[in-house]
């Protein structure tokens, strides 16, 4: 096929929109039904999670590298890669003395305190155990169960993504003060964006929702802003299928079978006066054009992009969920 017929086939994902005003656009207040938020919300907690969380980013635990640490609802953890690159992970207290083992080397594959030199295998080893750990590619999870409390499952529920190596990611992680149900809420109200988030979302319109305990299914159909009037639009579904996740998945136009996983992990104990969340959100970016392999071979640099691009949606959606946790701490939460 020659070169002339190639850009005859391609197509621009951009769209030219009118200009319109932030308050001219239709208010989304009536559909954002709070009983209805809460509905899917409460289903949500309800599903099972199997005890597992999500910790952080795949490549952050490096092998040869210092060990990963990561507080779970006030438990220390500690993960860390054997020279073979298997992932170990176990209690952040060394049993000696109780140093901090996020603090330690990693030495030969084995955890070696830097207060008196005790190593770890990764094996149980002196009231120390090991807990279990996944890592999916993106995200590496940690199971405790003393701290979910559920039946315990082998494998943590991994969202679908496109297929490995078909796309970029990249994972954003920000804290906030508040609990994981006010982070999973907010993702829970897809009719936020447009009025919340002007800046990179208009034309939002949700499709009346698909509720049900195994799933429920909020679709939005949305476009992302390029520049001023330069949009992309989509189709997008939001689901829950854990107490703790939220996936949105572009369903069609640029980008299909992308998606947007937001992990909300506990960092504080239930008992603490003031509650803490990670906001730990993985970024898969896929497109069937041709040219998306140029994407993929420079993912290191697109990466802080997309770090930076969630970090401005989440610096006013945490706000969102702080202002969520501190109205329903004072018992002045409207519903």
């Amino acid at each position: 096929m020659s070169r002339r017929a190639n850009r005859a086939d391609w197509t621009t994902p951009l769209r030219r929109r009118r200009r319109s005003g932030w308050a001219t656009q239709t208010p989304t207040w009536r559909q954002a039904r709070p009983a209805l938020i809460a509905g899917a919300l409460k289903r949500a907690l309800a599903r099972p999670s199997g005890n597992w969380f999500v910790v952080g980013a795949s490549r952050d635990v490096r092998e040869g590298g210092r060990p990963y640490a990561r507080t779970v609802s006030g438990v220390e953890v500690v993960l860390w890669r054997s020279d073979g690159g298997e992932l170990h992970a176990g209690p952040g207290v060394c049993p000696h003395l109780g140093a901090p083992l996020a603090d330690s080397r990693v030495v030969c594959g084995a955890l070696v305190c830097h207060w008196h030199g005790l190593s770890l295998d990764g094996g149980s080893f002196g009231g120390w155990d090991p807990y279990p750990v996944y890592d999916d590619g993106v995200l590496v999870w940690v199971r405790l169960d003393t701290v979910g409390g559920e039946e315990p499952s082998e494998r943590p529920v991994v969202p679908v993504r496109p297929a490995a190596g078909s796309g970029v990611d990249a994972v954003f992680t920000s804290v906030g003060r508040c609990e994981p149900e006010d982070v999973v809420a907010n993702r829970l109200d897809p009719w936020h964006g447009s009025w919340f988030h002007p800046y990179s979302f208009v034309d939002l319109t949700v499709t009346r929702p698909l509720l049900g305990d195994q799933h429920d299914v909020f679709v939005a159909h949305v476009s992302f802003r390029v520049t001023g009037r330069l949009v992309v639009p989509v189709r997008a579904e939001f689901t829950a299928p854990e107490p703790r996740t939220v996936v949105m998945r572009i369903t069609e136009g640029e980008g299909s079978t992308s998606v947007v996983e937001t992990h909300a992990t506990p960092l504080t104990g239930e008992s603490d006066v003031v509650q803490s969340t990670a906001v730990i959100e993985a970024i898969i970016a896929a497109s069937d054009r041709r040219g998306f392999a140029l994407a993929r071979a420079a993912a290191p640099a697109l990466r802080p992009l997309m770090r930076r691009t969630a970090g401005r949606l989440w610096r006013d959606d945490l706000a969102y969920a702080e202002r969520r946790w501190a109205l329903r701490r004072s018992g002045r939460f409207p519903g």
